[in-house]
């Protein structure tokens, strides 16, 4: 899962076109039948970020599964870990709280180390809640009315997962992110398996492309599994040319909250 990935997804501009393969087309708002992620598991996995050879970021990704008013629900918990490289980088905790079946957010809680927080919660369309940046000592109360509920941004790679990942698919959904009040259509491409290198691991793998529907510029290329950590590896251009590379590899889930 990718979460915090929102902020290091930047956008390049790419001249190959989208599949024709309409037929495969899935329109996957919030609670379409397409989406069900009850499958997924709790585990915990580490997530690293290279630019280059150069390690730039770190976290752990919990998750963990329960129940909330008699649904189902996903608990993930993100921590950021220091890296050698950035030592002085603040570090933050976030926990996001999803509907298991739909992936709808309900909650989300960010808390950074330089005093930053953001504190939400989301029913249906309308999100309250709480923030303060660290440039600032005033918190801010939020209420807003999103006008089309999306899937959380920063954790795009579980749509296509509880889609199925069957090769050959094109999927358009909604992502949102805790500071906007619009949805933005991404477009899921499903490609077949392939094999990548995860930390010096050979991992067989079903590579997704995701972009922007508007534009058609690429945002992402995972490789993704049904089966934990889900996501293995993702590669994200950057405007100088080169490719940000993300792992996950599974490590012992500790957390019980």
């Amino acid at each position: 899962m990718n979460s915090l990935r929102s902020a290091v997804l930047l956008l390049v501009v790419t001249a190959t076109p989208l599949p024709a393969q309409r037929a495969d087309t899935v329109y996957a708002d919030i609670g379409s039948r397409a989406i069900d992620g009850r499958f997924m598991k709790p585990h915990a996995a580490r997530v690293r970020i290279y630019r280059g050879d150069s390690l730039v970021q770190q976290w752990l990704n919990e998750l963990t599964v329960g129940d909330s008013a008699g649904r189902q629900v996903m608990r993930w918990v993100t921590t950021s870990e220091p890296v050698p490289l950035n030592p002085n980088r603040p570090l933050s905790v976030l926990r996001q709280t999803y509907d298991a079946q739909t992936l709808a957010p309900l909650g989300f809680s960010s808390t950074v180390s330089n005093g930053a927080f953001t504190s939400l919660t989301i029913d249906g369309n309308r999100v309250r809640g709480r923030r303060r940046t660290a440039a600032d000592t005033t918190v801010i109360a939020v209420d807003i009315t999103v006008d089309r509920l999306g899937y959380y941004a920063g954790a795009s790679d579980l749509v296509p997962i509880a889609a199925g990942l069957r090769a050959g698919t094109v999927m358009v959904a909604p992502l949102w992110s805790p500071n906007s009040t619009t949805a933005d259509y991404r477009v899921f491409v499903t490609h077949g398996d392939t094999t990548v290198n995860v930390e010096g691991t050979p991992v067989r793998a079903v590579k997704v492309d995701e972009r922007r529907r508007n534009d058609r510029l690429l945002v992402a290329t995972w490789y993704l599994l049904r089966e934990s950590p889900y996501m293995v590896y993702g590669e994200v251009p950057l405007p100088d040319g080169r490719v940000q590379r993300m792992t996950e590899v599974e490590v012992p889930l500790k957390r019980k909250d």
